[in-house]
């Protein structure tokens, strides 16, 4: 007996202030230390690229990024704990990664732990690459952590897709 693997269907929406209650309960149920409410307002507001994901009527995850003069910057990326580890963090991921060639970006840059080893995968999975250290960015239970700089050259992405490959 074999297994079939079902591939899951989501939608991509851009994200309202009417979404923000939903945000707030997966953004706390998923960092130890989330981001306030009043940031996502504040992203809203000014603009950034924010994009909530639904499966069926479930708000499945949400990306946060800003792009300007040609570089994008993922703020937040994350999916309701209880639906990690099947896939929707590299389908939400490949959006914000669409979205920023679509805004012109040539590079996108991100922040991650090095202790959140699943998403450092994800990270590396999709093409990014190491660039560098952010020492003491983040909080943490004993002092602060590091963040490892990663980024994915989207020139690379859009020359490949000139010639066909």
């Amino acid at each position: 007996m074999s297994a079939v693997l079902e591939s899951p269907r989501v939608n991509f929406r851009p994200m309202a202030a009417d979404d923000l209650d939903e945000v707030m309960a997966i953004e706390r149920a998923a960092y130890r230390f989330p981001w306030g409410r009043g940031i996502f307002e504040d992203c809203l507001r000014v603009g950034y690229i924010a994009w909530v994901m639904h499966r069926e009527e479930t708000l499945t995850g949400y990306g946060v990024m800003s792009v300007a003069a040609g570089e994008s910057h993922v703020l937040n990326l994350c999916v309701r704990p209880e639906c990690q580890g099947r896939g929707y963090g590299g389908m939400l991921l490949e959006h914000l990664l669409r979205m920023a060639a679509r805004f012109r970006a040539e590079v996108v840059l991100l922040e991650v732990r090095p202790s959140n080893r699943a998403a450092v995968r994800l990270y590396l999975s999709k093409g990014f690459s190491e660039v560098g250290v952010r020492r003491k960015y983040y909080p943490g239970d004993k002092g602060r952590e590091d963040a490892l700089i990663l980024a994915r050259d989207l020139l690379v992405d859009q020359e490949a897709s000139r010639s066909g490959q």
